[in-house]
């Protein structure tokens, strides 16, 4: 069985979205998530991690690091993509230079 899952992220005027969608069509909401190989444990590393208040900087640290923990190999900004969407619902792809300073404060 194979089940593929996608995440889509969104902002509206309450807020950002987070949300797990299968090939079925059925969505979860989530404030965290994880999918691919290693999820559960991502998930969990996520669960202890993740606050209502968390800051963008704080929110990009533990994203790398939950990346971590699930990856095979070295993580660098050749096989890591960045993504923000700030307050404004502005969605942004950090640059492979921010993608390594950010790597370098929690690597």
């Amino acid at each position: 069985i194979n089940a593929e899952y996608m995440g889509v992220a969104g902002h509206d005027q309450t807020g950002p979205h987070l949300f797990q969608v299968d090939p079925s069509g059925s969505y979860w909401a989530w404030k965290a998530s994880a999918i691919g190989k290693n999820m559960i444990n991502a998930k969990t590393f996520l669960e202890k991690r993740y606050a209502a208040d968390i800051e963008l900087e704080d929110a990009v640290h533990t994203a790398l690091l939950t990346l971590k923990e699930g990856f095979d190999g070295k993580l660098g900004s050749d096989n890591v993509e960045l993504a923000v969407v700030n307050d404004k619902a502005e969605f942004r792809v950090l640059t492979p230079g921010e993608v390594r300073d950010y790597l370098d404060e929690v690597l």
